[in-house]
């Protein structure tokens, strides 16, 4: 039996960001192995697709409207989950936006909401749930969704880049947390690469700068011509929690890639070089 099969074979999962994309694998994946699945999206559309996806392939699923960028309401959603079901056993801190334009060009509010949702949502969910895992007396697991992009820089997606390093970061510091407290909580930064998904789609980039949609419709390409299908990417993200993992990667080549690379940065101390790569990407 696979360890995700023994892991999380019965429980409840809550996956933010489930209407779609990665968290919508995750979630999928979640109900085939048995678990009850608590879809939190902000869009009921979504999240009630993917419910139905989940019951159709005879698993258990149900939809509640979150804004994570809101912590009162992710208060409201763990208080509503844990009354419901009693205890969580996995939580996945997913929901995410990407934004596109320089530093300067983004709007305050697009800024404040790229932070809100991809960094406040998941401190804010931890700081919901933990407290609440902790009282159970359960073994359970947290996974927060970074990036191959919280171990580099790339400019004109500054705010997404900035935004998974604090992520990255912010995991690290949660897992010493539990082992400090010796609680039975596993915390896993989750790096995905490429995955076909829809976050560079045209109608993602409402508050972006003008200049950004060249920049964004590249990236939905790359992604769509040559991203891990969320599906699979689901699987590999639940194996790897499942095997108390810290880092989980789904594209384990191109992480150590990137990370080596940073290193050498690290010890060069000299400035970063715009590579011909990037500089297609964000020029017009």
């Amino acid at each position: 039996m696979a360890r995700d099969a023994e892991m999380f074979a019965g429980g409840t999962a809550v996956i933010t960001g489930a209407g779609s994309g990665i968290g919508a694998g995750i979630a999928r994946r979640c109900g085939a192995l048995g678990m009850t699945v608590v879809v939190a999206d902000i869009d009921p559309a979504a999240g009630q697709a993917t419910v139905d996806q989940i019951t159709a392939a005879g698993g258990k699923a149900e939809f509640e409207r979150i804004d994570v960028s809101r912590p009162e309401e992710l208060d409201r959603l763990a208080e509503a989950v844990f009354a419901r079901h009693g205890a969580v056993r996995l939580l996945v801190n997913n929901a995410g936006i990407e934004t596109v334009g320089f530093t300067w060009e983004v709007p305050a509010a697009r800024w404040e909401a790229t932070l809100n949702i991809n960094v406040h949502g998941v401190i804010h969910g931890a700081r919901a749930f933990v407290p609440r895992m902790i009282a159970s007396g359960q073994e359970c697991w947290i996974a927060n969704l970074a990036s191959v992009g919280g171990f580099g820089a790339m400019p004109a997606q500054t705010a997404y880049t900035v935004s998974k390093h604090a992520v990255e970061a912010f995991s690290e510091c949660l897992h010493l947390e539990m082992e400090v407290k010796q609680l039975p909580i596993h915390v896993s930064s989750v790096i995905p690469g490429p995955i076909r998904t829809n976050i560079f789609n045209a109608e993602g980039g409402a508050g972006e700068p003008e200049g950004a949609q060249s920049h964004r419709h590249k990236m939905f390409e790359m992604l769509r011509d040559y991203g891990m299908d969320s599906d699979e990417a689901g699987r590999v993200i639940v194996e790897g929690i499942a095997a108390n993992r810290f880092w989980v990667h789904t594209h384990p080549e191109m992480s150590m890639d990137i990370i080596e690379q940073r290193i050498a940065f690290f010890r060069s101390q000299q400035a970063p070089v715009l590579n011909d790569q990037v500089r297609h990407l964000v020029e017009d």
